[in-house]
């Protein structure tokens, strides 16, 4: 199932930058880091060994950021869900600069990574309301799951 909505937020996200006439440097920059090393299928995140992945320094206030925000947005009762998603894209652009990761654990990460880009994507361009809370709480547990795997 997740496959699934994994697949199916991809192809919405390839078919809304083919449409937009213009993009963000930053937009660019998280779109070409998110494809980077694997396909939208990938498998699941794999522990190193029976351990978590080590993340760069430079890169965990960006991730920790983003969770604070997701978590201040449900707890607040906010519903301002557009300038969450503008917040979380200005966290994630900065995480992708920050990266400095190679290999395995880089590989990981991107596991964890894409999906998430896609979800910030799908919450970023709703228009139904009543679907925002989802994409909110597909954003927390995907924040969760990042702390699953990474250290």
């Amino acid at each position: 199932m997740k496959k699934v909505i994994v697949l199916g937020m991809s192809v919405v996200l390839l078919w809304s930058c083919n449409n937009s006439a213009e993009k963000s440097t930053a937009h660019q920059e998280t779109e070409n880091h998110a494809e980077h090393h694997h396909d939208e299928n990938s498998e699941s995140i794999e522990l190193n060994n029976g351990e978590k992945w080590l993340v760069n320094e430079e890169m965990k206030p960006f991730v920790l950021k983003g969770e604070e925000l997701v978590n201040a947005y449900i707890q607040g009762g906010k519903t301002d869900y557009k300038t969450l998603a503008e917040q979380l894209k200005n966290q994630n652009s900065q995480l992708i600069k920050s990266c400095t990761m190679d290999g395995k654990s880089h590989d990981e990460l991107h596991k964890w990574l894409h999906p998430h880009l896609e979800i910030v994507k799908a919450l970023e361009n709703e228009t139904d309301v009543t679907k925002v809370n989802g994409f909110v709480l597909q954003l927390q547990y995907s924040y969760q799951h990042y702390h699953q795997y990474f250290n």
